[in-house]
């Protein structure tokens, strides 16, 4: 389709050749002889099919800047270009001021008009599409982080908090949850949003390479180095440089490492002299590294270099309903990728996703619905369309987070804090909490007034609903 123009003049001859000129090099022209007649295009149904703006600087008694000022409220990506008869300086610095992409002055050449016109578009589009791709980007960054779990709520916290800071911070948490998004976020909110953000996985490359890719190597440091290359610490100076696995780093490159965090300086393989950096660090691992420590497969005084602050990621199945949040921004996401018309979840399919103990969490989660999405035949995901493990999936909903003996109680706390959880959850709404947890009401209440004989009768645990 033709790009659309919203052509503005109150001179008849002028409005008519550059309309005919337009149309004649493949625009389609809405002419308007006043602003009021333009502002009725705008305002209306054709305003969002606009590709561009062109005014007359002086329409009778109106101005054309206001024109475009009220333009830029109603579409702010719209491009205008300001056509005058009487050219000055102030005119023109006022019109840059005001946003517009260009300032022509009268009689206008066609060849002029048209070329701004395309270069105006075409920058449009530009933006567009950039802005497209960050969004793209900070949704697929930010998509493990969905959710409104408790569990969720206190790792946002922290993530901002820390963000504030410049220290140091290691990530923990199983394979698939997310740790990358966790270090991104960190960096986009810190005071280095702006600079790189550099990912490396340390157990992707052997001892000698890893070397030189964090530190980079002189000219011929080795067989293949024929030129002398920048090693990641640099590459991510200004900003954040993310240890993937760093639990799998060789020990014989961990003092290497520490070194060069203590000192704040790297040396190049092969190379006589030190090089500054200013890079914040973020490690992140799947393994124990406490007990990796007291192993003697981590030495004990990198741990604590890395380890100023230590963000454990919660595992999916113990983020509750944010298992369905995640599916549907999920669906959506890929919904539009594919270009296939799936909305949402079915009850059925939904109900599923929920007892699946997901050992792949957020990763997991996030095939499985890609996959659905493919295979779905209408708007809906559907049982059928899920991985035959979560189809199959008989699992409780609810997840025991404790490892040691000091993280469990007993049965008669752990009995009375979920029938509170429940009991919370609903509103206080006593007969709802006891049809859900299967007990009548009169047991209900003394379950939650057990040990607890001065609760106030008139707090959660009173009779009254």
């Amino acid at each position: 389709m033709a790009d659309k123009i919203l052509l503005v003049d109150d001179e008849p001859a002028t409005l008519d050749a550059l309309t005919l000129g337009l149309e004649a090099a493949g625009f389609a022209v809405i002419a308007c002889r006043s602003a009021a007649e333009a502002l009725a295009v705008l305002e209306g149904d054709r305003g969002d099919a606009l590709a561009l703006l062109v005014s007359d600087l002086q329409i009778g008694h109106d101005n054309g800047l206001d024109l475009c000022a009220r333009a830029k409220v109603l579409y702010p990506a719209l491009p205008a270009i300001i056509m005058t008869g009487h050219a000055s300086v102030k005119n023109a610095v006022e019109a840059m001021r005001s946003g517009v992409w260009d300032y022509l002055v009268k009689p206008i050449s066609l060849e002029e008009l048209e070329l701004q016109a395309r270069r105006a578009i075409a920058h449009m589009r530009l933006s567009d599409e950039v802005r497209r791709l960050r969004n793209e980007a900070a949704s697929t960054a930010e998509a493990g982080l969905i959710g409104t779990s408790g569990a969720i709520h206190d790792l946002k916290e922290l993530i901002r908090r820390v963000a504030a800071t410049d220290v140091g911070v290691l990530l923990l948490g199983e394979s698939g949850t997310g740790k990358e998004v966790v270090a991104q976020a960190i960096h986009r909110q810190s005071s280095r949003g702006d600079g790189p953000f550099v990912p490396i996985n340390c157990a992707a490359l052997p001892e000698t390479l890893l070397e030189s890719e964090l530190f980079g190597h002189a000219r011929g440091a080795f067989t293949d180095a024929k030129k002398a290359r920048r090693g990641l610490f640099l590459e991510a100076n200004g900003g954040t440089l993310f240890l993937d696995e760093i639990g799998e780093m060789p020990l014989p490159m961990q003092p290497k490492l520490l070194r060069a965090l203590q000192e704040r300086v790297v040396r190049p393989v092969g190379g006589d002299e030190t090089i500054p950096f200013d890079t914040r660090v973020i490690a992140a691992t799947n393994r124990d590294l406490a007990q990796a420590t007291a192993d003697g497969t981590f030495r004990e005084d990198l741990y604590y270099r890395l380890n100023v602050v230590q963000i454990d990621l919660p595992p999916l199945r113990a983020r509750g309903n944010d298992i369905l949040l995640l599916a549907q921004a999920f669906i959506e996401r890929f919904a539009a990728r594919h270009k296939v018309d799936v909305r949402s979840l079915s009850p059925e399919a939904a109900e599923k996703l929920m007892r699946h103990p997901w050992p792949g969490n957020v990763r997991e989660l996030m095939n499985a619905i890609e996959r659905g999405v493919a295979l779905a035949r209408g708007d809906t995901l559907q049982v059928a369309d899920l991985p035959e493990r979560i189809r199959d999936a008989e699992r409780s909903r609810f997840d025991f987070v404790g490892e040691g003996p000091d993280d469990f109680v007993t049965l008669d706390e752990l009995d009375r804090t979920y029938a509170l959880k429940v009991l919370n959850a609903v509103g206080g709404n006593k007969s709802q909490a006891a049809r859900i947890l299967g007990v009548d009401r009169k047991t209900l209440l003394r379950r939650l007034k057990r040990d607890d004989p001065t609760a106030d009768p008139s707090g959660p645990l009173a009779d009254d609903d």
